[in-house]
């Protein structure tokens, strides 16, 4: 029985035996001022409850002496921190005391009691075995009663056989305590705060979670953890927050993350919520909250940034890690990076070489042929669910495997009190990569750690006693590749490794693999890249399994085994657009004479971009009513001395730049015209109709030249190149056809010929080519968008982008992306190359025509204004007042500094950019 006495004194009994196990010496001296407790002293899922101040009364020689310090009341163990620093922490767990009365604790013979810090270094823990007592006079008399009915309570659910019933009788005593207690309001920083909610949570770090309450304000978000330790309250702004993010926790969709930085890495708290709803409410108080001023990024949006060079491949891993429900406070989901180099013996690191690098389209696995047929033919044999590598690429070991050096305190808590073996350490990076290539069991990735700007995860700067290895050489520093001067170097050489032309080419594939559509399923088997199916999302219901001992041993292994990121992408990942190294300076040189044709373009190109970046300076020169229903189409000599418009009142009109005045008005039919382009040499305008024809008008005659009767519904869009026109129509096709440009130029008959039929399931709305006229891109009534070559006349991708009308749709100068806007006031780029949506905006209205440079946006709204948009931060420039409708129809000359805009309201607006 375990019954209270009736004394003010607790002791704690254990005997030592003959043999006491070092399992290390001294390392690192600590600061004496601050405090040896950490919550890494206790047990992983273990908490600290409360801490008393004691006198641990010792007996040597016959002589008494009291050791003055704290004790720490936890739900698996007593810790006796001493207040002098020569003398070690008592870790005494509660599963091994016989008894715990007012006068003693006694523990069970050879079970041990952790010495720890002693002499204030970060060393393994000491262990003493055998009976032993300890005993505690507490200060405050009064609370020696409660605190021993507390300890009996805890020590019951320590001896309990089941783990499950350990874990529910300690997480009632915490839910108990948590009850009994509520946020103190009197930690508010503004006594005018006004409560929003307050629940439960822990805050985590790494290997630990810390209950408490949360409480939120009008103001600011607290967190007050019912121990008080490592403060007695956590603050957090609400103004300086960020970014917010969901979390999963071991697998759970419990945590909040809270970042008042742009550091992707290192976030202000991450909170884990008893209750998916009360994570839910927070969460959405805070964007809320934040609604004004807080971008919201997404995977697509980054990845835009990225392709475009906005980001490089570093800043862009750590936005997709991010996104995934990866952190640096949570080791099973710590940040996960790609080896990049495969060369550890060179003296010099050959960038431009590509088999310096490692190949990134495939899983670390499946590098070795050898390794990976055996890996298979143990696959093939294996009872479903199956698996290809029985352990994961990212987990805390791992993590802890490469940090160790920075944080030995994190790696005793994962391995009760040691290190690992010494030769199994990390010694060598040119070893560790080896491993990786050849180990049976060994398939880890790097961390971010390897291209950033602190190396000392690579130095024993503590001079810890990491062991001896089979060699008798000690662990210290780890061991260098030939072309790293030092630790400093070797991390500028990985940074400008994976920044390297190679790398951007090919960091895609990777993706694909671990945040991509090749992470699960059948393309992850194509790929070799099949894990255990508990490190996937949904591979496990935990909170179906009733069973607590199995709940409790799945969700360990859970967290021990690691887990695969959230999946970001189910279609292929669009490489990134790279410029090729150049072999001579773009810089001409005596040597190097510079083509006028090249400086041209070049010139061109720069006033190009100097334009796009003024382009929210566009000012209005001149409105002119000239047509008595809405603008469809607008075309422009070369000179842009004539400026031709179609309208839905079917007329084309001429308007002289030169006279400021209308010129010329014909009409072709008594239907609406759709729109109209000019030929080369600026001899004649096309125009498209509604009643399923296409008009030829030449310039020097002044008369229709031709007539093409092409469909069996209105055509609604056209382009040329080459000597072929495309007409796009509500028959639901897109046509090409053949016919020679010079013979519109010298007023002859045009023999039309019928190349090739692109069929729509719905009607045709909007056509667009690239400007190497090799893709053409088109939009239907019923919100998809289809690409199509040219050349071999196939489709290439089709893409469901909007819930209504597509208005219109164009290539980026580059081809790599397509832009639509649709009758759904969404904005969608398209990667060309996968046919993926990548990003989509919501806009404030419906947009109806545009113009862009790949990043920006010009656009003409459903109010009539002009709207500048930048597609990498999805925000509005600004808003340019414009026409009194709906703008319809828009032109830009090819230096972008000359816009000229239809609308709705009958006007021709032209706009000159103001630089």
């Amino acid at each position: 029985m375990l019954e209270p006495g009736n004394s003010s004194t607790i002791s704690v009994c254990v005997s030592v035996e003959s043999i006491i196990m070092f399992l290390g010496l001294v390392t690192l001296i600590l600061c004496c001022l601050c405090s040896r407790f950490s919550l890494l002293l206790l047990d992983l899922e273990e908490y600290y409850f409360e801490q008393h101040t004691v006198h641990h009364v010792t007996t040597i020689s016959d002589k008494k002496r009291k050791i003055r310090g704290s004790l720490k009341i936890c739900s698996k163990s007593i810790i006796f921190e001493p207040e002098e620093h020569v003398e070690p922490i008592l870790k005494i767990p509660l599963r091994d005391c016989k008894k715990i009365e007012f006068n003693w604790v006694h523990a069970q013979k050879k079970k041990p009691v952790y010495l720890i810090k002693e002499c204030n270094v970060v060393a393994p823990y000491r262990v003493e075995r055998g009976d032993r007592t300890f005993l505690f006079y507490l200060e405050i008399l009064s609370k020696t009663e409660d605190i021993v009915q507390t300890l009996l309570q805890l020590h019951r659910a320590s001896c309990l056989d089941k783990l499950g019933d350990q874990t529910a009788m300690i997480a009632a005593n915490l839910q108990s305590r948590l009850a009994r207690t509520s946020f103190d309001k009197n930690c508010f920083q503004n006594v005018a705060e006004i409560p929003h909610m307050e629940c439960e949570a822990e805050m985590v770090t790494p290997l630990v979670t810390n209950p408490g309450h949360v409480c939120i304000t009008d103001q600011s978000l607290y967190f007050q953890p019912l121990n008080g330790y490592p403060e007695q309250v956590v603050r957090i702004e609400l103004h300086r927050v960020k970014r917010i993010y969901k979390r999963r926790h071991g697998l759970r969709p419990l945590g909040l993350e809270v970042f008042c930085t742009e550091n992707d890495f290192c976030s202000d708290i991450y909170l884990k919520f008893y209750q998916t709803s009360d994570r839910n409410d927070l969460y959405y108080y805070i964007a809320t909250f934040l609604e004004n001023h807080m971008a919201e990024h997404t995977a697509e949006s980054y990845m835009l940034q990225w392709q475009r060079g906005h980001l490089s491949n570093y800043q862009y891993l750590m936005h997709l890690n991010n996104l995934a429900d990866r952190s640096g406070n949570d080791l099973s989901q710590y940040p996960v990076f790609p080896w990049i180099i495969a060369d550890y013996s060179s003296t010099e690191l050959d960038m431009m070489n590509p088999t310096t690098f490692r190949d990134l389209s495939k899983p670390v696995g499946a590098l070795n042929k050898e390794r990976l047929e055996r890996l298979l033919s143990r696959y093939r044999d294996m009872p479903e669910p199956r698996f290809m590598y029985g352990s994961h690429y990212s987990s805390p070991g791992y993590v802890l495997f490469y940090l160790v050096r920075v944080a030995p305190e994190h790696m005793l808590c994962l391995q009760n009190g040691r290190y690992d073996n010494a030769d199994r350490m990390f010694n060598s990076i040119g070893e560790t990569w080896k491993n990786c290539l050849e180990g049976a069991t060994d398939f880890k990735e790097l961390i971010p750690d390897f291209f950033g700007n602190d190396p000392s995860f690579l130095l024993n700067r503590q001079n810890l006693d990491l062991g001896k290895r089979q060699d008798g050489s000690s662990v210290q520093d780890v061991d260098l590749p030939p072309w790293a001067a030092d630790a400093s170097d070797f991390l500028q050489k990985s940074q400008k490794a994976l920044e390297s032309q190679y790398v951007s080419e090919h960091l895609h594939e990777w993706i694909d693999l671990v945040f991509g559509f090749k992470q699960r399923g059948s393309e992850a088997v194509a790929a070799q890249n099949v894990f255990h199916p508990l490190t996937y999302e949904g591979g496990i219901d935990c909170d179906s399994i009733e069973d607590p001992d199995q709940k409790i041993a799945m969700l360990t292994q859970i967290l021990e085994f690691g887990q695969t990121p959230t999946q970001l992408f189910t279609t292929p990942h669009p490489q990134r657009i790279t410029p090729r190294f150049q072999s001579i300076s773009r810089t001409p040189s005596v040597n190097t004479p510079l083509n006028d044709e090249d400086s041209f373009e070049d010139l061109t190109e720069e006033s190009r971009r100097l334009a796009w970046n003024n382009i929210a300076k566009l000012k209005l020169i001149s409105s002119h009513k000239i047509h008595k229903e809405a603008v469809t189409g607008i075309a422009v000599t070369r000179s842009a001395s004539s400026v031709f418009t179609t309208s839905q009142d079917s007329t084309l009109k001429m308007f002289s730049r030169e006279s400021n005045g209308l010129q010329r008005s014909m009409s072709f039919s008594n239907m609406a015209l759709s729109s109209c382009l000019m030929l080369p040499e600026d001899k004649a305008v096309v125009c498209s109709s509604w009643d399923n024809n296409v008009y030829f008008y030449s310039i020097p005659f002044g008369r229709r030249q031709d007539t093409l009767m092409g469909h069996d519904d209105a055509i609604s869009k056209m382009c040329w190149r080459d000597n072929q026109l495309y007409t796009a129509s509500w028959d639901s096709t897109v046509k090409v056809w053949q016919c020679d440009s010079a013979d519109i130029a010298n007023n002859k008959r045009c023999q039309f010929q019928l190349l090739a039929e692109f069929e729509h399931e719905a009607g045709v709305n909007t056509i667009s080519l690239n400007p190497a006229g090799t893709l053409l891109v088109s939009g239907t009534k019923d919100g998809t968008a289809s690409i199509w070559d040219t050349s071999s006349l196939a489709q290439l991708h089709q893409v469901h982008c909007h819930s209504g009308k597509i208005h219109d749709v164009a290539f980026s100068p580059d081809s790599r992306h397509i832009l639509s806007v649709g009758e759904d006031s969404c904005l969608k780029v398209i990667d060309v190359q996968t046919g993926m949506m990548i990003s989509s905006v919501q806009a404030d209205e419906e947009q109806r025509c545009f113009c862009w440079d790949g990043n920006t946006v010009l656009s003409g709204g459903q109010s009539g204004h002009l709207q500048v948009l930048d597609l990498m931060s999805n925000k509005v420039i600004t808003r340019i007042p414009g026409h009194s409708g709906a703008v319809t129809a828009m032109w830009m000359n090819e230096q972008c500094s000359t816009v000229i805009t239809g609308g709705e309201d009958k006007q021709v607006i032209f706009w000159k950019l103001d630089c």
